[in-house]
């Protein structure tokens, strides 16, 4: 009677088993991806549905390497790293024109021994192409930018008035396209116009800002207030969205009696005018140039220059870099430079954003969080 008990039970187990290993099998089998497990000599014994049906058999018994229509093992064989290292390895492998993530992971028994190699293969083809076409894209877009960039380079400011003043800029755009931009022009033989400004954001749109800023704005009025306010009725009937605007400083100065007018729409920076003695900061209120009201009026202020004195105008960008202790370079740090330098604008320029990006233990200002633009004019 005990004996046919354990018959019964082994019965019992031995179907539980092979239950238990039917159910795996399907799930195998059910797999999308290929999966084969080879003995320690690279031979296949066993392989799920999916790997034979994209093979057209069950190839039981030949070498993993002939499967391929291969004569010899591959040269990168992950399988036979992963029996003499016992850890998995990965790589691709081409099948039928099809690319394949391999992976080979170790099949150990009770006591740690490595009896076989399960390879499981991913068909990464679509991938692959997807990741292509977009290495390509991306490819024509740095091009394009580049073309952007170069465009936008060229609006920049050109030497003029040589005899008459002495002028410079920086400007270092934190991505390939910058929300900054200023200028500088003739309106006619006794005035010129110099205005910065900073556009929301950066990139694309914001670059694309600058560029309708520079074809908008009245250059023949003397008014840089009623250019302002020309320029925001402008900026509201192109139907931009409510989170793009722009801040401008915009002065005219007379170069024959040195007279300066100047405007404000938001620029939050304000421009200062100095020289060895003195140095005054041009403070003036003033919407940004948006939509976000029908209208906006803007004030006119005036100051005059002597021989000698400087304008400087600047974004937030350079007073804003942080350092480690999250304290920005900040307004005092710019003025300590300016009021206690009086080389050539250019070296001036050059010192005030090394100084600024070796505060912010930034080696180099191309990784700036932030645009930044300095312009510095001295009145000869």
């Amino acid at each position: 009677m005990a004996a046919e008990n354990d018959n019964i039970i082994k019965d019992s187990n031995e179907k539980g088993l092979s239950d238990q290993c039917s159910f795996i099998k399907c799930i195998i089998d059910g797999m999308y991806d290929w999966v084969r497990v080879l003995d320690r000599d690279n031979n296949i014994i066993y392989m799920n549905k999916a790997m034979a049906d994209g093979l057209g058999g069950y190839p039981i018994g030949k070498k993993c390497y002939n499967v391929l229509g291969r004569e010899e093992p591959c040269e990168n064989c992950i399988s036979r790293q992963t029996v003499f290292e016992g850890h998995p390895h990965e790589k691709e492998e081409i099948i039928n024109e099809r690319i394949f993530s391999v992976m080979s992971s170790p099949v150990k028994d009770e006591d740690g021994n490595i009896v076989a190699v399960v390879e499981v293969l991913r068909d990464v083809t679509q991938m692959k192409q997807l990741h292509s076409k977009i290495l390509q894209q991306n490819k024509k877009l740095k091009s394009d930018l580049n073309i952007a960039r170069k465009l936008q380079c060229s609006l920049l400011p050109k030497e003029l008035l040589k005899d008459k003043i002495d002028f410079a800029f920086l400007y270092k755009p934190c991505e390939a396209l910058g929300g900054d931009f200023l200028d500088i022009f003739e309106v006619d033989s006794n005035h010129i116009g110099i205005y910065i400004a900073d556009v929301s954001g950066h990139g694309v749109s914001a670059s694309m800002l600058t560029i309708f800023l520079r074809s908008s704005i009245d250059k023949g009025t003397l008014s840089p207030a009623e250019a302002l306010e020309k320029l925001y009725k402008d900026f509201n009937t192109q139907g931009f969205a409510k989170d793009l605007y722009i801040t401008v400083f915009y002065a005219i100065i007379n170069l024959k009696n040195g007279k300066m007018v100047y405007s404000n729409a938001g620029h939050n920076v304000s421009p200062i005018v100095f020289n060895k003695e003195k140095f005054e900061v041009l403070r003036v209120p003033g919407l940004p140039i948006s939509n976000w009201v029908e209208s906006a009026e803007y004030t006119n202020i005036s100051t005059t220059l002597q021989k000698g004195d400087r304008l400087f105008l600047y974004t937030d960008g350079i007073i804003e870099l942080k350092n480690k202790s999250n304290e920005q370079f900040g307004e005092e740090r710019l003025l300590k430079i300016l009021l206690n330098d009086f080389s050539v604008p250019s070296i001036v320029l050059n010192r005030i954003v090394e100084s600024a990006c070796n505060f912010a233990d930034i080696e180099d200002s191309s990784s700036i969080a932030d645009d930044i633009t300095v312009a510095l004019l001295e009145i000869k």
